[in-house]
């Protein structure tokens, strides 16, 4: 862990690094992603077969049979990446130009790590009911649809439509993913310090997407609602709070979890919310001091620490270990267990693509996040390891055989697979997208930048 000799200024400046060389490479490359043949162009001939005429014939299948779109085209491999640009990491409503690099990341980190082909879509309007119609429209296209940085509470009752009305599957990263990977932690965390998560106490800093997901995953995984709290800027929720009431029909989740948490009806803040918890889990306001180490020393023993904000956390990992807690988790790769949604949606989606999901469930969402925490139960759990990272490969492909396996035993697959039969697909496919990365790179297709001191 981190000691205090590190300070906010250094981790400041350790920041900045990467936004300069951000700038520097994205004007040098001018995006991230680009088009690439999937098939073989041996001559010129070979164009009355990928077009006219020869595409007639294809054409006439899928009119006569739907489903042979997912045989015949690139539709069973392509996500849409669909943003309107309105909460992009903590920059908040930049609007759909300014998200673009965001989701051209995610684009590649989608096809990096999952072999799966990504297409950002950004959407100049912010109209909840304009961007369901949209994604209904855009189905014949995409195997799949990715929501990304969408301020809620729309982006619940626009995840919560599509889920109910789409034939492909729809997920929201912010919810389903961060929730996919908190929970793998949480799991790891409660067998470190020897505590049942039915048992434990559970605060959730923070009611927005991220929040809201986590505690729906997790209460679904054992642990009590009754038992846990959730704290939003207005204080601790229950049936109190007159406010959400006054807005239930727009907060829909925030409303539920008032009726469902705080059992004893604790009025308050975040500070009496702390008292007595086994665990904090926090996306909020970025840090330091939004948690505060006083606060941490009200917990009980054996303390669990998620403080997600980026890009500093709501309390330094050092500070809350000083206090009592015994793991400590950020959204940070320059500390130890990061909460990393990249460990998530490559695998999960790979393995819901695969055999054509109609839907990706929270049981699936709680598959992968199973197998994240056995995978790093396999190398030995620490409370500075209570997580895989992006780099061991191997997570990827077994996340999506397990979804894939839960996704038939729930009756939402469209093709049949085993687990290992999955795994050994998703591997060739993970493994030949970053092979394709290498050959590109080795080949100069995709051109070395020139080193900053060589620009002039």
């Amino acid at each position: 862990m981190l000691d205090g000799r590190v300070t906010k200024e250094y981790l400041l400046e350790q920041a900045k690094k990467p936004a300069a060389e951000a700038m520097r490479l994205h004007a040098f490359y001018q995006g991230k992603t680009q088009t690439a043949l999937r098939c073989r162009v041996r001559d010129l001939n070979d164009f009355a077969v990928w077009y006219t005429p020869g595409v007639a014939a294809p054409c006439r299948a899928i009119a006569d049979q739907p489903e042979l779109v997912y045989e015949l085209t690139s539709k069973w491999n392509t996500v849409a990446i669909v943003s309107d640009g309105t909460r992009v990491l903590g920059l908040g409503d930049i609007g759909p130009k300014a998200g673009l690099p965001v989701m051209e990341g995610k684009a590649l980190l989608y096809k990096y790590l999952g072999g799966v082909d990504a297409v950002p879509l950004m959407l100049d309007t912010k109209d909840p009911d304009k961007i369901i119609e949209t994604v209904l429209m855009l189905q014949p296209g995409f195997g799949g649809v990715n929501l990304e940085d969408i301020s809620q509470p729309k982006c619940f009752r626009i995840l919560d439509t599509l889920r109910e009305h789409a034939e492909i599957p729809i997920w929201h990263d912010d919810q389903q993913g961060t929730a996919s990977v908190t929970l793998a932690g949480l799991i790891n965390a409660a067998k470190l310090v020897g505590k049942q998560l039915s048992e434990m106490r559970i605060v959730f800093v923070g009611a927005g997407a991220a929040n809201v997901a986590c505690s729906r995953l997790i209460f679904a995984y054992g642990a009590d609602p009754s038992n846990c709290l959730m704290v939003d800027v207005g204080g601790i929720l229950g049936k109190h709070r007159r406010d959400i009431y006054l807005r239930r029909a727009e907060f829909v989740s925030q409303w539920h979890l008032c009726q469902i948490t705080n059992y004893e009806e604790l009025k308050g803040d975040v500070a009496l919310a702390l008292r007595g918890a086994d665990v904090v889990i926090s996306f909020s306001t970025p840090g330091p001091g939004v948690i505060q180490p006083e606060w941490i020393k009200t917990m009980a023993k054996d303390a669990i620490v998620f403080a997600g904000a980026n890009p500093i956390p709501e309390i330094w990992p050092w500070e809350a270990v000083e206090a009592g807690a015994a793991v400590v988790a950020t959204g940070r790769s320059d500390f130890p267990n990061q909460v990393n949604n990249s460990l998530g949606f490559p695998g999960i989606f790979r393995g819901a693509l695969d055999v054509r999901a109609t839907t990706i469930t929270d049981e699936m969402a709680i598959a992968a996040a199973e197998t994240l925490a056995l995978l790093a139960g396999e190398k030995g759990l620490t409370p500075e390891h209570i997580l895989p990272t992006m780099d061991e490969w191997d997570i990827f492909p077994r996340e999506a055989a397990a979804v894939a396996v839960k996704a038939q035993e729930q009756g939402v697959a469209r093709l049949p697979a085993t687990y290992d039969e999955e795994y050994q697909r998703a591997n060739l496919i993970m493994r030949a997208a970053r092979e394709m990365t290498e050959i590109l790179m080795r080949e100069g297709c995709v051109p070395a930048a020139p080193e900053p001191d060589a620009e002039g």
